[in-house]
């Protein structure tokens, strides 16, 4: 049994791949509300804002608010927000901007304090890379929203955003800040905006490493669904141990 009072939940990969909910997923979102659990959505989804992701799974049956989302985009806005020199060069998906907006944070070609990349997609193009190179030898620091190798698509795994900040990193010979999974720092500000400690809340998410490991170095519990992107091959040689491995997000009522 996991003894845990709230919950850290990825989405991609847990609630649903690609347009299709998990069976069962959207039946545990609706128990933990009907046993009064506190909990969070925490994904490292780039391509879509809180408000996009919250109508996402809104169309696929979930009753999700957009408070109980929280991604590194949102994560990096109050991070940079603070900055006196905050211009940012965006090197993701369109959507993702409007976290910038909200926040009051200048967005620039030239000239920019900071490059963020995220999950750009199609959007990773030479033009793109080269300029973000370009920034980032002027003085730019690079700020990735996740790092993650790949992830689980419709017609299989696809790459994310950390091939392309590792070259980035590799071209430009600095180490990019990491705001999302598995950042402790990421975990944290999810906590506190849930209002719980790590001592008392479980993470659940099907990457091994970005999801299970980055909880369990936040001291928190971590949860292996073998949905999404899970392999068991990779399971098998990880050097992280999940407290918990359950077949999908629908056996959590079974464990709580």
């Amino acid at each position: 049994m996991i003894e845990a009072k709230a919950f850290l939940i990825d989405l991609d990969g847990v609630l649903y791949v690609d347009n299709c909910p998990i069976e069962g997923a959207v039946e545990a979102v609706e128990m933990l509300e009907e046993k009064g659990y506190r909990y969070r959505f925490v994904s490292n989804t780039t391509s879509k804002s809180r408000r996009c992701l919250a109508e996402f799974l809104d169309e696929m049956g979930f009753s999700i608010s957009e408070r109980r989302i929280f991604t590194p985009g949102i994560a990096a806005a109050e991070r940079i927000r603070s900055e006196r020199d905050n211009r940012c060069f965006l090197l993701t998906r369109p959507d993702l901007q409007e976290e910038f907006d909200q926040a009051g944070i200048p967005i620039a070609d030239d000239e920019a304090e900071y490059v963020v990349v995220g999950d750009a997609e199609d959007g990773f193009t030479f033009e793109r890379l080269n300029r973000a190179f370009r920034l980032v030898m002027a003085g730019a620091r690079i700020m990735a929203l996740e790092k993650d190798r790949y992830w689980m698509a419709a017609d299989g795994l696809s790459l994310s955003a950390g091939p392309f900040v590792a070259a980035l990193e590799y071209a430009t010979g600095t180490v990019a800040e990491v705001v999302g999974k598995p950042s402790r720092g990421f975990f944290e500000m999810a906590l506190a905006e849930m209002g719980a400690s790590a001592q008392e809340t479980a993470m659940i998410g099907d990457d091994i490493i970005t999801d299970v490991g980055g909880a369990q170095n936040a001291e928190m519990t971590g949860i292996l669904v073998k949905t999404g992107k899970y392999r068991e091959d990779l399971a098998d040689r990880s050097t992280v141990i999940p407290d918990m491995i359950i077949e999908s997000i629908s056996q959590l009522r079974e464990h709580i």
